[in-house]
């Protein structure tokens, strides 16, 4: 993968601290920690185990919100519940919305492979994420939103876990520290330099993770909801299916015949379960038919320490999860 760090300095005003920094996920929270560096730590709102489809701000969160130079997050299409608190930010107020922002690779729910690019062809929104406008597709994420309107043969919209497209993280470095730099130009050297130097150690991780993942290619997994399809596509992995459509939809009985049928068939190697749900349906859709339970897997690193290696172990340990399993 290659990448390049461009910064846009934004036309917002400088301030004389080192900006105050909310975001809404670990994945998120992670690369804005490895661009601040030692310069400060940005706030994570949605805590270690919790679960972001239910999560609600609590007062002091929202007050963090309210009185924040920049919030970074992924969007409304995944976490709605920080839609509302950036409705009581002073008008101007600098954010920068990934899924928004130019040059960001999306992808839908159901696309076969994933070849948006990082360029000003890349199916993206905005310009560099200042637009908390939600797209017209929200509401068919893992975030709170259910599946009214779809049956168990389809998931339609956009698709909002980008961030497991690591081509997405190295991007978004560039955004965070351009955006950074914006606010507090006397440290634009620095956090430039931070981009850069995490951009090279993502880049690492990807070449180590392509080749653990060489063998899995073709093999035939199922997880617990429809929220890889980034980290597939990246990685040329096949994923056959999914429990649930959403985290928050619940499956109906039709998909878990189809997908039972698939399993007894032989026609799945691993199934996963997830950490924010129970594992009973998982152990009991794999029961009798020979298809491997893997780890479960952790799309938000709801379980992880918040922190700049957090996004690092996110990716590094879903692709270990995968790989163990596959290899038995």
């Amino acid at each position: 993968m290659r990448y390049i760090i461009t910064l846009v300095i934004a036309s917002t005003p400088a301030f004389a601290e080192v900006p105050k920094v909310v975001t809404d996920i670990p994945p998120v929270h992670a690369l804005v920690a490895e661009v601040m560096g030692d310069l400060g730590q940005p706030e994570l709102l949605l805590d270690k185990g919790s679960d972001g489809h239910d999560f609600q701000l609590r007062p002091s969160q929202a007050g963090a919100v309210a009185g924040s130079d920049l919030v970074v997050w992924i969007g409304p299409e995944l976490t709605p519940w920080l839609d509302s608190a950036m409705k009581n930010r002073p008008a101007g107020a600098a954010s920068l919305g990934l899924l928004d922002a130019k040059g960001t690779a999306l992808r839908s729910y159901g696309e076969d492979s994933g070849e948006h690019g990082h360029d000003d062809e890349t199916e993206s929104h905005g310009e560099a994420g200042h637009d908390d406008h939600a797209h017209e597709d929200a509401g068919h994420d893992d975030a709170g939103h259910d599946d009214a309107g779809h049956d168990d043969h389809g998931h339609d919209g956009l698709d909002p876990h980008a961030w497991l497209d690591p081509g997405n993280g190295q991007h978004w470095l560039g955004l965070i520290a351009a955006e950074l730099s914006g606010l507090d130009p006397d440290n634009s050297a620095t956090y430039a330099a931070n981009a850069i130097a995490a951009a090279e150690r993502l880049d690492a991780l990807d070449s180590d993770i392509s080749a653990m993942l060489e063998p899995v290619k073709g093999k035939p997994l199922v997880t617990f909801h429809d929220a890889y399809g980034y980290f597939g596509a990246h990685y040329g992995l096949n994923f056959a299916g999914s429990i649930a459509l959403g985290d928050a939809a619940s499956p109906g009985a039709a998909r878990l015949k189809e997908l039972r049928a698939k399993l007894e068939a032989g026609e799945v190697l691993c199934i996963f379960p997830e950490t924010q749900h129970d594992p009973a349906l998982v152990t009991q859709m794999a029961e009798g038919t020979g298809a491997r339970i893997g780890g479960a897997l952790d799309p938000v690193g709801s379980s992880l320490e918040a922190g700049p290696g957090a996004y690092a172990a996110l990716l590094q340990g879903m692709a270990t999860t995968i790989a163990d399993c596959v290899k038995g």
